[in-house]
């Protein structure tokens, strides 16, 4: 699938550089949010703050990265 992201920001508190994830036809399929460099579980990585669709469930993973975001 093709994705493309957005640049947003997320009222998440600390945490706010986001990402809108955009799937076919421009739909919307993830919220992604930038967890920093002081979060305790997962400094610096990428954090599926909600998922649409196909994406859509109890799981909330997180990514080293964008690139293993969109894998």
């Amino acid at each position: 699938m093709s994705l493309t992201l957005q640049p947003v920001r997320v009222a998440t508190g600390s945490d706010e550089e986001g990402m809108l994830v955009f799937g076919k036809g421009q739909r919307l399929v993830a919220v992604l949010t930038h967890l920093s460099e002081r979060n305790e579980i997962a400094p610096g990585q990428w954090f599926l703050e909600a998922g649409f669709g196909p994406l859509e469930g109890p799981s909330h993973p997180t990514f080293v990265d964008l690139e293993a975001a969109q894998a």
